[in-house]
């Protein structure tokens, strides 16, 4: 499995193209629909689905346009339709833990609320992909519409408890890092470590 780094648009946003055998996935497509369907056809790449990790405007801009132009689903869980603004009817909607089996891929989707009500971690192999809940050393913001506070703790803590080699990727290259690892999360973010402290407090 290849998976390809694409930052586009004025907020550091990450969007991945996941690739196996010809087929490929889109996580979190925003901003340049152009660039990411030219990258699709110069790699010879099938696109299956797309997955959004939540439904904030900077992860989902224009990616109405890719998924009427290819007729892919794009998989969002249901409390961020409304937030994403995207038409349903180019939507596979869901609730809670879910595996799909798209082509060679199972993707797991983890239920992350906390930066958004909707907020998803999606799961592929040995890799997560975490959007705006966990960010090498950070996590998302919880002062805004939908977000939780709470939630973001116990989110981060059922993150933490992945195996540590899990290696994660996020939704922003922050920093000018976007990968990093679980193991690594959990003694140097200090919002994972203070979300497990709390955890033991319990």
């Amino acid at each position: 499995m290849q998976i390809d780094v694409l930052e586009l648009g004025p907020m550091a946003n990450c969007t991945y193209l996941v690739s196996q055998e010809g087929k490929a996935l889109l996580i979190d497509p925003a901003w340049d629909m152009n660039f990411l369907e030219h990258t699709l056809t110069e790699k010879k790449l099938t696109l299956l689905g797309v997955f959004f990790t939540h439904g904030h405007f900077d992860h989902v801009k224009f990616a109405q346009d890719l998924l009427q132009k290819t007729g892919v689903k794009g998989y969002l869980q249901e409390p961020d339709v409304l937030l994403a603004g995207l038409d349903p009817q180019f939507l596979h909607v869901y609730n809670g833990t879910q595996t799909f089996h798209i082509g060679p891929f199972d993707v797991e989707i983890i239920p992350t609320p906390g930066h958004t009500a909707g907020g998803v971690c999606i799961k592929i192999g040995n890799i997560v992909f975490t959007g705006d809940t966990l960010f090498p050393g950070a996590c998302g913001r919880v002062d805004l519409p939908t977000s939780n506070p709470r939630a973001m703790r116990q989110s981060l803590v059922k993150l933490a408890h992945l195996p540590e080699d899990t290696q994660i990727f996020a939704g922003h290259s922050y920093g000018g890092k976007c990968s990093s690892t679980i193991g690594y999360e959990k003694i140097k973010n200090p919002f994972m470590r203070n979300a497990l402290r709390d955890e033991e407090r319990l």
